[in-house]
């Protein structure tokens, strides 16, 4: 028995009834305006690493194909980069543009939901791409005039598992306060945590995969009407011994990305055995869940994920499409893919989904939802 199915065992009342789980209201994503092709991003970096004695043009045309994103969004004009030459003044970028696009993506979910700014009682930001202190939600405070009752539960480190997570974590609180609205906010800016004397296989990897983008959820307490799917269960799940996958390490010139090879490899080897003693705990299987929302990782943990869930043809379409036109967005990415799904307004009431996805740790998020 895995440590996940002893848990289960041991306290099978991880999910909670319709009367008592939390609804989301809406999602809305935003995007910076300056978008450039895959080409054209690969031509720019390739410009910024060129000084380097081993600098290999060919291979960086490689590595970033392979991870089939046509285009990303970035923070700023490619021109405002080069002079932007140290950590400090990098994430004094970030704060700015963080600011600026989580207050459009706050601002358009809540007008979405049918709300005002008044009426919000929780903010939760998450994001792994800068530091401030005071947190963007706290600067946020003041910028859309919440009430300054407001709970500020600012999230950090959890990288891009954490739209899962703060999903999972926004409905657990909302459990005990039935009659309050919260909102997600998830800002990544990963454009800003490029080296620019680092060209490691990973990190070029990196380069080309990442994009700019936010996202806002709209959660509201059982109190209220569900316009939208409930969230009836969530689950965590923690590798031991993995923090090596996946993270950054701390230089003098800014965040530098730790991606192992060994990330799809961790989904295959985890992700049906996690999801399959999850759905179990709620007397579900995989054949009863009718939307998939998983994080864009990349293709190989995309192409992991429906391996060992054994999903039908597809079934990660939306991901695909996410992953391909704006990239890999971190923490958002999972929103992103949310938000398609409930434009879409193809669930019908019944209709059983699940959010999932992986991050640094290593570790895993779930979260089931009922239209």
């Amino acid at each position: 028995m895995t440590a996940l199915e002893l848990k289960h065992a041991e306290d099978p009342a991880v999910s909670t009834g319709p009367m008592t789980s939390p609804s989301i209201a809406s999602v809305v994503r935003v995007v910076p305006p300056h978008y450039h092709s895959q080409e054209e991003l690969s031509a720019g970096l390739q410009a910024l690493w060129s000084e380097h004695r081993s600098f290999n043009p060919a291979r960086v045309n490689a590595l970033h194909a392979s991870v089939q994103v046509r285009g990303r969004h970035l923070a700023l004009p490619m021109n405002e980069y080069p002079p932007l030459d140290t950590f400090a003044k990098r994430n004094t970028v970030w704060i700015r543009e963080a600011v600026k696009l989580g207050a459009e993506a706050v601002r358009g979910a809540v007008a979405k939901a049918g709300l005002q700014l008044a009426d919000i009682d929780v903010l939760c930001f998450t994001s792994i791409t800068g530091l401030a202190t005071p947190s963007i939600d706290a600067r946020l405070m003041n910028v859309l005039g919440l009430r300054p009752d407001v709970k500020r539960v600012p999230l950090f480190g959890l990288g891009c598992v954490a739209g899962v997570a703060g999903t999972a974590r926004v409905s657990e609180l909302l459990r005990g306060f039935p009659k309050q609205n919260a909102v997600l906010l998830s800002v990544e800016l990963c454009s800003l945590t490029v080296q620019r004397d680092d060209i490691a296989v990973g990190s070029i990897v990196a380069a080309g995969l990442f994009g700019d983008g936010a996202a806002a959820m709209v959660m509201r307490g059982a109190d209220h009407p569900a316009d939208g799917p409930r969230v009836v269960a969530t689950q965590s799940v923690f590798y031991p011994g993995t923090e090596d996958v996946m993270g950054w390490d701390f230089l003098d010139s800014g965040f530098k990305v730790v991606l192992s090879a060994r990330v799809p490899d961790m989904v295959l080897e985890n992700v049906r055995g996690d999801v399959d003693s999850f759905l179990a705990s709620q007397g579900l299987k995989r054949s009863d869940v009718k939307h998939w929302v998983a994080h864009t990782g990349g293709p190989k943990v995309l192409e992991a994920f429906e391996s060992a869930l054994e999903l039908p043809p597809g079934a990660l379409a939306r991901s695909w499409e996410s992953l391909r036109s704006v990239g890999n967005l971190s923490s958002a990415s999972v929103l992103f893919v949310l938000s398609e799904l409930l434009e879409e307004k193809s669930a019908k009431p019944g209709d059983l989904g699940l959010m999932m996805a992986m991050g640094p740790g290593f570790c895993a998020e779930l979260v089931l939802l009922r239209w």
